[in-house]
């Protein structure tokens, strides 16, 4: 019950920032400087998968019991919580590949807000895998962190 309030406020949130915010973010793109730091976090983040790193693949992740992964099985609260995630759901290379994802739009939803939506390939020997995220970054004194995920396969 607390994780469905939890995540009807989250959702809430986004909304009245998006609404509230939506005309004036369409006159303003994410300045270059914001772009090229979130896609290099992101290239990072595919590189750290690539070599088996989940370790270094969570860097780019929001360090807090606030952080959101939404997937298949619901969402998962917690920067741990994802990580233990990844970790049961990808033991070992074989199962995790190698990955290349695709950026299909990047907007700024809000100052200090952008929002993602791209696509993955997991390339492995055990069969592939494809889906799509939507990633909610926001801009830390340290650099952008992703704050939301929501991935979904499409096999």
């Amino acid at each position: 019950m607390i994780n469905t309030i939890v995540m009807k406020t989250i959702l809430l949130i986004l909304a009245i920032i998006f609404t509230s915010h939506s005309s004036h973010a369409q006159l303003e793109a994410l300045s270059q400087k914001d772009r090229t730091l979130i896609l290099q976090a992101l290239d990072k983040q595919q590189s750290a998968w690539n070599k088996g790193d989940i370790d270094a693949f969570m860097q780019s992740y929001w360090k807090s019991e606030k952080l959101v992964f939404n997937g298949s099985y619901g969402p998962i609260f917690g920067w741990e919580n994802t990580k233990q995630r990844y970790l049961k759901g990808y033991p070992d290379t074989i199962s995790m590949g190698k990955l290349k994802f695709k950026v299909i739009t990047l907007d700024k939803i809000a100052d200090g807000l952008a929002q993602m939506i791209g696509s993955f390939h997991l390339k492995r020997s055990i069969g592939d895998l494809n889906g799509y995220f939507t990633l909610n970054w926001k801009k830390f004194d340290h650099g952008w962190l992703i704050i939301s995920d929501h991935t979904s396969g499409s096999n």
